[in-house]
């Protein structure tokens, strides 16, 4: 039986709302509403209903809106 490896915050390729308010220091509010405001951003992943946010899209994002 194999075990699944967690992989670190840091090396995921997508990230839920919950782990990118910890991993960017942005509330969850300030997140879900960077999301209403357009929910066709490239930083997105869209699974049915559930969003994931790309964190490497997503940190360039930051980096361009301070």
């Amino acid at each position: 039986m194999s075990k699944l490896k967690e992989v670190p915050i840091w090396e995921k390729y997508t990230l839920s709302i919950e782990e990118a308010a910890v991993y960017f220091r942005i509330g969850e509010g300030k997140l879900r509403q960077l999301i209403e405001d357009d929910k066709r951003a490239k930083y997105l992943l869209w699974n049915g209903n559930r969003v994931q946010i790309k964190r490497e899209l997503f940190e360039r994002f930051v980096a361009m809106h301070p």
